[in-house]
């Protein structure tokens, strides 16, 4: 891999970060609040490869140019060095492979793989952790360090994660009797018992972690995984252990559910906000 193909790659990478910033792709792999670095990752990395072109390009003009002047030299400068023989030309091979600005010089094959994961982000959209993922990791939820006051409305827009806290470890005297609404998405464990959870990130997908909550009352007859579902309830003082590390997950009383499509943002911020 020569530096073209090098700032080549650089640009194609850099060029991907943007489509995908400029997008809400760009939320399959990171926190919304890091779009801006995202970006300016993108084009700083598009700045790198146009500077590694340039300079490529002006360094191969400069060994030109000096390469013209040494052939204009006087004809008794090229005797002289016709007279040096096999032995002036090994050295003369010499300057062109070290003192060559890297014209001859190539990078390992193995440079090569820096493509793959070039080709990854262009050609794979991956989706967003599901089920799978939250009921082979344990919940995440942690006491919380307050609890915003409650609006006025009925029923109650919570994030999952707000209610877990609340219902785990303020047992739900903050909510009361009052009903509230949370959504997320259907996960079944070994019993079939079903769970709504949201995957909570510090940072980006690789790091995301679950919030569960298990659903008890009026729940739907058939329930998908994966499936997102918006579900209006009341504060149940029921509980279980997360079978993978003995974490709190409370439950809710569902009143009514239903089926909704997945977000914009599949992944939860406010736990760590």
């Amino acid at each position: 891999m020569n530096r073209q193909a090098q700032a080549a790659v650089l640009f194609l990478v850099g060029a991907a970060i943007l489509k995908a910033g400029s997008s809400d792709l760009y939320l399959r792999y990171v926190k919304a609040g890091l779009r801006p670095l995202l970006l300016g990752a993108g084009v700083v990395l598009i700045v790198t490869a146009v500077a590694t072109v340039w300079y490529e390009l002006r360094d191969r003009r400069a060994h030109d140019e000096g390469a013209g002047d040494k052939d204009g030299g006087s004809a008794e400068e090229a005797g002289v060095e016709d007279s040096e023989g096999a032995e002036g030309e090994e050295r003369a091979g010499e300057v062109v492979v070290g003192e060559g600005h890297g014209h001859a010089h190539r990078e390992p094959r193995i440079a090569w793989l820096l493509v793959l994961p070039l080709l990854a982000l262009i050609l794979v959209a991956p989706p967003a952790l599901g089920s799978y993922s939250a009921m082979r990791t344990g919940t995440a939820l942690q006491p919380p360090f307050g609890y915003a006051e409650l609006p006025a409305a009925d029923p109650i827009p919570l994030s999952l994660v707000d209610y877990a806290g609340r219902a785990a470890y303020d047992h739900g005297h903050t909510l009361g009797d009052r009903r509230v609404r949370v959504t997320g998405f259907v996960a079944l464990d070994h019993d079939g018992t079903p769970y709504l959870v949201r995957m909570a990130l510090n940072c980006c997908a690789a790091d995301a972690q679950p919030v569960k909550i298990g659903l008890a009352g009026r729940i739907p007859p058939v329930l998908r995984p994966d499936s997102w579902l918006e579900v209006t309830g009341t504060y149940t003082d029921k509980r279980a252990k997360d079978p993978v590390n003995d974490g709190v997950i409370p439950f809710i009383e569902v009143g009514e559910a239903r089926p909704v499509a997945a977000p914009r943002d599949p992944y939860d911020e406010s736990w760590n906000n």
